[in-house]
């Protein structure tokens, strides 16, 4: 049974139907003991982080939760769930006091630049469709790869995925003439995710953004995104433990895939 963690925040039906169409049997609780025996945890993304923080402190779900996770459960953030994820947060906290989060992974969330380093605006919140990056460590090979366990990116050979990123963005009306960004992804030369996560996801897919903090990135991102700055799109932690900035139960085929990629991970334990 997958945990669809309730902090009394928000609907999280489409996290649940989502996970039942990919094929897995997935319960919406707030109880922490049915946390604690879950065979895989999805904390969703609702809400701010110190309020967040507070409410799963209550209810006795954030230890439980971390024990899980520490243990090798399964588990996958989306959204501020991913923001949880790290040690503190600065989204409704006093100013200079971050709130705490599960502490597995380091550092603090902080508020998404409004400005670029050309000086441009940028609107936030980053609302909308956009792509997930290898992250940019991954692009020297005098660099060792980020996230995961081994590293996160490989070579792949021939433009396949590339294509497929393309024509699904096109599908979507997301751009005209054909013209896509620099950075979507070039036949034959570009690096593809190894992480789990994204079997069979390419680097330049679009998946569906609303937020207005971003995680720091570190040697446990996994995919990286640019709107005024880029940022930590993806996380791991450990084996099998995984958080992303997007929404996967909006983002379409793609996401309907992470979904399923996840369900596989939980289905193997």
């Amino acid at each position: 049974m997958i945990a669809v963690v309730d902090y009394q925040k928000g609907n999280l039906k489409s996290v649940e139907r989502g996970l039942i169409a990919a094929g897995g049997e997935a319960l919406i609780t707030a109880d922490a003991s049915e946390i604690a025996k879950a065979d895989a945890i999805v904390l969703p993304g609702v809400g701010a982080f110190a309020d967040a923080a507070a409410t799963m402190c209550e209810l006795g779900q954030m230890e439980a939760i971390r024990d899980r996770v520490r243990a090798g459960v399964p588990f996958l953030g989306i959204c501020l769930g991913e923001h949880l994820m790290f040690e503190h947060g600065v989204e409704g906290a006093p100013e200079g006091n971050p709130a705490c989060g599960l502490g597995l992974l380091p550092g603090t969330v902080v508020a998404m630049p409004r400005y670029d380093a050309q000086g441009k605006t940028f609107k936030v919140p980053h609302v909308g469709w956009n792509t997930i990056e290898v992250p940019a460590c991954n692009g020297s090979a005098e660099v060792p790869p980020c996230g995961g366990v081994g590293g996160n990116a490989v070579l792949s050979s021939g433009g396949a995925g590339g294509g497929a990123a393309r024509s699904s963005a096109a599908k979507r009306g997301l751009f005209e003439h054909g013209a896509f960004p620099d950075s979507a992804p070039q036949a034959g030369s570009e690096l593809a995710f190894a992480c789990p996560l994204f079997d069979g996801i390419a680097p330049g897919e679009y998946f569906y953004f609303t937020h207005s903090y971003i995680a720091p990135t570190g040697s446990h991102t996994i995919a990286e995104t640019t709107h005024s700055t880029r940022f930590t799109s993806a996380v791991q932690f450990g084996e099998c433990a995984f958080g992303v900035q997007f929404h996967p139960e909006k983002s379409s085929d793609a996401g309907a895939r992470v979904l399923a990629n996840f369900v596989a991970i939980a289905a193997r334990g």
